[in-house]
């Protein structure tokens, strides 16, 4: 199967759907990845630590145009343009946006919300809720130390613990 990951359009927005790490697992199982040139570069994340992984790098059609597409945020109307109907998108979707979801469907994409995902032991993969949560949890503390500037501690909550960065 070829595998797109897009560069996220969103101002503001620092993500990528998916990283060398996971890149090289979808790799080992026989899947073609396409990441778009300059996908990673707002997470510091360069072309060639895809490539490494084992990922061709492309335009933004290239990586819109795969039979499934991983994105932080929903697209937007010229990037459900480059999607072929029939694809699959998988992301962020927000759900609760009945235009967005109306618009993904007239373009004719499967379309699979993760934030819908339920959160129980056996989706525990899926739980993006969660994940994003915690690192949102961790830059606030991080900015926070940043303008007490003071000495801070590792932090112990019930979900682990963080040594301090």
């Amino acid at each position: 199967m070829k595998i797109g990951i897009p560069a996220e359009t969103r101002p503001g927005e620092t993500r990528v759907a998916a990283t060398p790490e996971t890149i090289k697992k979808y790799v080992a199982a026989k899947h073609q990845v396409i990441v778009q040139s300059g996908a990673g570069v707002a997470a510091s994340i360069t072309d060639a630590a895809f490539q490494a992984a084992g990922a061709q790098i492309g335009s933004a059609a290239e990586a819109f145009g795969a039979e499934l597409v991983l994105k932080v945020r929903a697209p937007d109307a010229s990037e459900r343009a480059l999607m072929a109907s029939g694809s699959v998108l998988v992301g962020m979707l927000n759900p609760f946006d009945a235009d967005n979801i109306s618009a993904m469907a007239a373009s004719g994409l499967s379309a699979f919300a993760l934030e819908a995902a339920p959160r129980i032991t056996r989706a525990q993969s899926l739980d993006v809720l969660s994940s994003q949560a915690n690192i949102a949890g961790y830059k606030s503390v991080m900015l926070a130390a940043n303008t007490y500037q003071r000495f801070m501690p590792m932090l112990m909550t019930a979900a682990g613990t963080v040594k301090a960065a």
